[in-house]
């Protein structure tokens, strides 16, 4: 069974998606999570993947979230939890473009 996320999951939709998803049967080890929709999203994507996480850690599952977009890595890079969730770069020349990205926002926050 794969858990679909929707195209849009900001804070606004996060509590809905969560009550939406159908989790698997307790039997299942690994819970599949299609992230392939996922076009527009921000921090509460993460919030929602660590919830799926800490759900599936308790009844002694993992997930696997397949097919996700470059900017969902991303983030889940810049905040750290990439390695958590199994999302980590896929290449050099991707982990040189998230060095950059990251590079970027320090500086934004900075001038702040």
């Amino acid at each position: 069974m794969s858990l679909q996320l929707p195209h849009t999951l900001t804070l606004a939709e996060a509590s809905a998606v969560l009550a939406s998803l159908s989790m698997p049967a307790q039997q299942e080890k690994t819970w599949r999570v299609d992230a392939s929709a996922l076009a527009e999203f921000d921090t509460a994507a993460l919030s929602v993947l660590l919830e799926l996480q800490r759900r599936a850690g308790s009844l002694g599952a993992q997930i696997e979230i397949q097919q996700a977009p470059v900017k969902l890595r991303q983030l889940a890079t810049l905040y750290g939890v990439d390695t958590l969730l199994g999302l980590q770069p896929r290449s050099e020349e991707h982990t040189s473009e998230l060095q950059s990205h990251s590079d970027l926002v320090c500086r934004l926050l900075l001038e702040k």
